[in-house]
């Protein structure tokens, strides 16, 4: 029998039946073969292609284009994962954009969608769940928001901000979402976030008791040498392997010329 495919449904589960959903990004094909084959359940086509498959100082510069791209080349592995999507800076500015772009995704192979925000993005989330559209929520830093931000910053170090968090995990569950992404947001807060939905989280940079954890592939293998985030702990040195290998075979071309 083939393995079964995982849906949004599955994810949700996970939480109940207390297992931890292992999250990673894809943004091509051979990847995406690979880590279904590793048995990895959620696979995230991220607008982070922008920064380390596309050469962008950060992913304002991701357009539709982009991500149906990738998407596309994602979805021609046939995961057994569960496919979810960025939608990209500007891209759900209004509903009817949200919407629009959601089913564009999802035509170009995506099963579920994700976007930045809570509260302030309400109406687009409950539009985008309504038009039968699978939705992930994404909360605490919000990368699409660096510009205006003026960098990457923890989340939840204030009363505010934790009250904030909490509101926004609650209407997330409320419209729909099936899980949600803490991105560094501080462990204290992500653990109460977790505990008072029903929704698994699914954390990066956010500690331990989250319901799962994401991390940018490249990240966790070491093939993007040129920056690593402090909370990643890369598990290999594909970079070191690759430049090593090519230059072995370089070496090679160069000692058979003289022969």
């Amino acid at each position: 029998m083939s393995p079964t495919k995982i849906t949004p449904e599955t994810i949700r589960g996970m939480k109940g039946r207390g297992e931890q959903i292992a999250a990673l990004t894809a943004y091509d094909y051979p990847l995406a073969k690979m880590l279904d084959e590793a048995g990895v359940p959620f696979l995230l086509v991220g607008d982070s292609l922008g920064m380390v498959v596309l050469g962008y100082p950060d992913t304002t510069l991701v357009t539709m284009a982009d991500m149906e791209h990738h998407v596309q080349a994602v979805a021609r592995a046939k995961p057994q994962a569960l496919v979810v999507a960025d939608l990209p800076f500007g891209s759900y500015n209004s509903v009817a954009e949200a919407v629009t772009n959601a089913r564009r995704l999802v035509a170009a192979g995506a099963e579920a969608v994700k976007a930045e925000g809570g509260r302030a993005i309400l109406p687009q989330v409950q539009a985008i769940t309504s038009a039968g559209v699978p939705y992930c929520g994404h909360l605490g830093m919000l990368p699409q928001h660096v510009r205006e931000e003026g960098g990457y910053h923890i989340k939840g170090r204030t009363e505010t901000e934790r009250e904030a968090l909490l509101a926004d995990a609650r209407a997330l569950e409320s419209a729909g979402a099936f899980a949600v992404v803490l991105e560094i947001v501080t462990p204290p807060v992500a653990t109460e976030i977790t505990a008072s939905l029903a929704i698994p989280t699914i954390g990066i940079g956010s500690g331990p008791e989250c319901d799962g954890q994401i991390l940018v592939t490249l990240d966790l293998v070491g093939l993007f040498p040129w920056f690593t985030p402090r909370f990643v702990k890369p598990r290999a040195n594909c970079a070191a392997e690759i430049k090593a290998a090519v230059t072995a075979w370089k070496n090679s071309l160069a000692g058979s010329a003289t022969q």
